[in-house]
């Protein structure tokens, strides 16, 4: 395991117990809401931030730990903020070439790993531009040769896209995914963006206040998600319930029907956004879940709409996703009344 990491520490409020763990050629993602310590724990693998207590291990090597703190220069880390922090005088190759050669690199040396750095990067033609002649995405792109050039035993993501416009997301995240799979040391990537995690990280930790709150592949927490945070990030309505038999949970929302399952107790029950059905009446025939709800808020993403409830009395809210042309129809504003309904077979439970 090339990562061995327990970050303990307290910040002001932030009390701060994370274990990190990621084998070589691994991508971890840790995401969680503002203030629940994802970057504070970056910064003290990097060395940035003193632990009080637990361990930083990288191949077996105590970075952190049993009285030991070496300083962030003589740690193997490669950094990625989403400020590119590129050297202002230098050109995209010598700032490239800088890891290289603060390591003892001939120029040559240093400037032939640069070229091959910024050529993978897709950006080996504004080698001899400075950063103010660069825009945000190729200067991300020379930041990330930058980082690897130095041939970093962890590499470090800070929210790399988040600065970006969002046109040039999708192609410096497909960059930045091709030059991770290439890369035989263990990454650490902190991100709010749920696509950024789907789509570069192997293995993703949740955290809220300082804690972990589920971990798992992609595609197990997509699945089933277990924290109201997480299904939040990956799309679904989730609600805690118990399982009374086969087909019905009790929920906060009130009995759901499922399509069945083959446990008893406390449940998670979920369902996504896309199976939620909105009526000006109470519906009828196969749709065996029906909620009496107030409109609360719509947000309208070019042909679909995202469509917040809020079911009646102390219930929870419950979110939609239907079309433009529902909105249309059914004339979807704040405070308006109707029914939302879901078929049992759209709904799936298993065990807390």
């Amino acid at each position: 395991m090339t990562l061995d990491a327990q970050v303990r520490l307290t910040r002001g409020a932030l009390d701060l117990d994370l274990p990190l763990r990621a084998d070589d050629g691994e991508v971890l993602a840790v995401l969680g809401p503002n203030g629940a310590g994802k970057t504070t724990a970056l910064h003290a693998l990097a060395g940035l931030v003193r632990l009080g207590a637990g361990h930083v291990r990288v191949d077996g090597e105590t970075w952190a730990g049993d009285g030991v703190h070496l300083d962030p220069s003589l740690r193997r880390v490669g950094m990625l903020s989403a400020d590119h922090l590129l050297f202002p005088h230098l050109t995209a190759r010598a700032n490239v070439a800088f890891g290289p050669r603060s390591r003892g690199a001939s120029r040559a040396d240093a400037g032939a790993r640069a070229d091959a750095e910024l050529d993978a990067l897709g950006v080996l033609d504004l080698a001899r531009r400075r950063p103010a002649q660069l825009s945000h995405g190729q200067a991300q792109r020379v930041a990330l040769g930058r980082a690897l050039a130095a041939d970093p035993r962890l590499l470090l993501l800070d929210e790399p896209l988040s600065a970006l416009d969002p046109a040039l997301r999708p192609q410096v995240r497909a960059t930045l995914a091709a030059r991770l799979r290439e890369y035989r040391g263990s990454a650490v990537l902190v991100t709010h963006d749920p696509l950024d995690a789907l789509t570069l990280a192997d293995h993703l930790v949740f955290v809220e206040a300082g804690r972990v709150v589920q971990e798992g592949t992609p595609s197990d927490v997509v699945a089933r998600p277990r924290n109201p945070y997480v299904a939040q990030v990956v799309g679904l309505n989730l609600f805690p319930g118990t399982a009374d038999d086969d087909t019905v949970v009790s929920t906060p929302l009130g009995p759901v029907v499922t399509g069945g399952h083959d446990h008893r107790g406390p449940t998670w029950v979920a369902f996504a956004p896309s199976a939620v059905a909105l009526y000006p009446e109470p519906p009828h025939g196969s749709t065996r879940n029906a909620w009496a709800a107030r409109v609360a808020s719509v947000e309208l993403v070019g042909q679909s709409a995202r469509v917040r409830l809020d079911t009646d009395g102390t219930g929870p809210s419950v979110l939609a996703e239907v079309t433009a042309g529902s909105v249309a129809t059914l004339r979807l504003q704040p405070g308006q009344q109707l029914w939302a309904g879901v078929k049992a077979t759209e709904v799936s439970a298993y065990p807390r």
